[in-house]
């Protein structure tokens, strides 16, 4: 996750994931280095939907209606088999991707003030990013060395709330699909 920025995190922010366990022993070295994020705490994960809500916003009421919108949904698995790139980023391809899009435009029409990376893209491509801001050389060397990495399959069971302290980010909660939260 980063912020509009792209490389700078403020504050209060927070955001919602899916934390990918699977894919730290492939990615972790490349992502400490490369993607800003997991040098500010985040682990290995998909974004369901940042920025949200500033954390001063968020208390029981936002919790409770967290809870109830995820639990709407199933748990589900998640496939990663190979990269994929958007300019200057590589990142692993969940598929399918449907329940994560599903996910992102519950939150989305739920608080339709915290629109996915603040309406700066027209479309929601689900990603595991990997590194960002990198030229083209850099971008090959990562798939290269993830080829044999690759494949493995994720279980999907919460979706994490995350807020930025100023200095790191952490977990505020973690909401069960299909069921209630674990504060």
């Amino acid at each position: 996750m980063a912020d509009d920025s792209g490389s700078v995190f403020q504050a209060g922010r927070t955001g919602l994931i899916v934390r990918i366990p699977e894919a730290e022993s492939a990615v972790r070295g490349w992502r400490e280095r490369l993607d800003p994020s997991a040098r500010a705490g985040i682990p290995a994960h998909v974004t369901v939907l940042f920025p949200f809500l500033d954390e001063s916003r968020i208390d029981s009421v936002i919790y409770s209606a967290l809870a109830d919108v995820l639990g709407r949904h199933q748990v589900f698995d998640l496939w990663f088999g190979r990269c994929g790139r958007f300019p200057e980023v590589s990142y692993l391809v969940p598929e399918p991707d449907t329940q994560l899009r599903q996910l992102t435009e519950a939150i989305a029409d739920r608080w339709p003030e915290a629109p996915p990376y603040g309406g700066r893209f027209a479309e929601i491509v689900p990603h595991l990013t990997i590194a960002q801001g990198q030229e083209d050389a850099v971008l090959k060397e990562i798939e290269a060395g993830l080829a044999g990495r690759l494949p493995f399959t994720s279980h999907v069971s919460s979706v994490e709330l995350m807020a930025y302290d100023g200095m790191k980010w952490h977990e505020r909660a973690s909401f069960a699909l299909g069921g209630r939260s674990r504060s």
